[in-house]
């Protein structure tokens, strides 16, 4: 493998500035960033028991990565129930997740920061015969202390910003150590898969994105007709994962809407349910669901909660997918809710799904706006036409039934790189 100025720099700078990571990780803790009681597995050290057997591990950032990892794991373990799973992840939001829908057989911890010395007591404890990393949060440490070790690793699902792959670019060396410590790489999209071809001479996958094939998130059938017993026949549309400075916009979008519709209710389902006492002033004291409130005859509900995404998406017609309204947002997945027969409205600001909207857009299953008066006229136009918003709906779930191939190539690939059934664990990983 060809030296990288860029890796050394990294890897001697981690250990130098992992000493503080301490302080670093305890002010995230009091802003709730870090779960408190589970600091230690940030530095490796778990109370968590390693399953006998073989183990694969599978990382997963955050939530949208965490979906995938969850839906690779249930197939992977009906087809190898030798396997065992370890899976890491780096957000509260998505160890709140996983604790939710984590199949059997499966242990969730956090990452370990990319400090060599964390890294090395992650792998002594789990001994992992197979590395899966989902999507592209490549941390060099984590990777190379794992090839050392004679980890099987695959890259699953690369999707990467075009700001991402230019710095890749820029940094070709490191790109082509850390890209050729995996046995197997596949990409979300064709920018992708191009880009990662020119940093690794073996094959990548066919792109696909393994979102398209996840399962539908979860729309609890009784939590979703008390909603619609007390909403009756309002209007309603859901802004859904909002950031702070969207708000207003939707805010704004609404009070628009209400010159037409004046009963009509906006549900504003906060990407971070923390914010939900902040949204619900700005909304004149809206009511909020984790205060156990419903909408009443309110205008605005505000829905704090965890893992009801997926009711809404199912109860609303009519859903924005924020995140894509102000320049520095990326955008979030249109999956769900075209999944869950739900309107797909975004904003412009689509950088980490924007192949997947732009497929979209292009086959009629979503509409874009930019501001508070296009995000009004839209979802009116969607009310009062049920033919087109038939049509869009239609046009959305056509392109998400095209990630099946892919999702059934990719666990193929992660069962050849895994011990097979019956199969003794590797001696290098069990002497680790």
């Amino acid at each position: 493998m060809s030296f990288s100025p860029v890796l050394a720099f990294y890897r001697a700078a981690s250990s130098v500035l992992g000493a503080f990571a301490g302080l670093y990780l305890n002010g995230r803790a009091k802003r709730g960033k870090e779960d408190p009681a589970r600091v230690g597995e940030r530095f490796g050290r778990y109370t968590q028991t390693r399953p006998a057997g073989p183990v694969v591990w599978v990382h997963a950032a955050s939530v949208g990565e965490s979906g995938v990892a969850l839906a690779l794991i249930e197939a992977l373990s009906t087809q190898n129930a030798a396997l065992s799973f370890v899976l890491t992840t780096g957000t509260r939001t998505s160890a709140e997740l996983v604790a939710r829908r984590a199949p059997a057989r499966t242990t969730h911890v956090y990452v370990p920061l990319d400090r060599a010395d964390c890294v090395r007591r992650f792998l002594d404890r789990w001994r992992p015969d197979v590395g899966v990393f989902v999507e592209s949060e490549l941390w060099p440490n984590l990777i190379l202390e794992a090839e050392a070790r004679g980890v099987k690793l695959a890259l699953v699902n690369a999707r990467m910003s075009p700001r991402t792959l230019r710095r890749w670019s820029n940094w070709r060396a490191a790109g082509r150590r850390l890209v050729g410590a995996f046995r197997y790489v596949s990409a979300a999209d064709e920018r992708t898969r191009d880009a990662l071809a020119q940093l690794r001479p073996a094959p990548i996958g066919t792109p696909g994105n393994l979102k398209l094939a996840a399962p539908a998130p979860r729309a609890d059938a009784n939590a979703r007709a008390a909603l619609a017993a007390e909403i009756g026949q309002r209007p309603i549309w859901l802004a859904a994962s909002t950031h702070q400075g969207e708000d207003e916009i939707v805010l704004a979008a609404h009070a628009i809407v209400q010159r037409n519709f004046p009963n009509a209710l906006l549900i504003i389902a906060p990407r971070h349910p923390e914010r939900g006492a902040d949204v619900a002033r700005q909304a004149n004291d809206a009511p909020r669901r984790s205060t156990g409130a419903g909408p009443g005859n309110a205008p605005i509900y505000v829905a704090d909660t965890l893992g009801e995404l997926g009711t809404l998406y199912d109860l609303a017609p009519v859903s924005l997918v924020a995140g894509s309204l102000l320049p520095h947002l990326k955008g979030h997945n249109p999956i769900e809710p075209a999944k869950l027969g739900s309107a797909i409205i975004t904003g412009p600001y689509v950088e980490s799904f924007q192949d997947l909207f732009a497929e979209m857009l292009a086959a009629g299953g979503a509409r874009r706006v930019t501001d508070a008066e296009s995000l009004a006229t839209e979802v009116a136009n969607l009310w009062r036409d049920e033919s087109a918003r038939a049509k869009q709906l239609e046009a959305a779930h056509a392109v998400t039934a095209q990630g099946a191939d892919a999702f059934a190539r990719t666990v193929n690939a992660i069962l050849a790189l895994a011990p097979a059934a019956g199969a003794p664990q590797s001696t290098a990983n069990a002497s680790a």
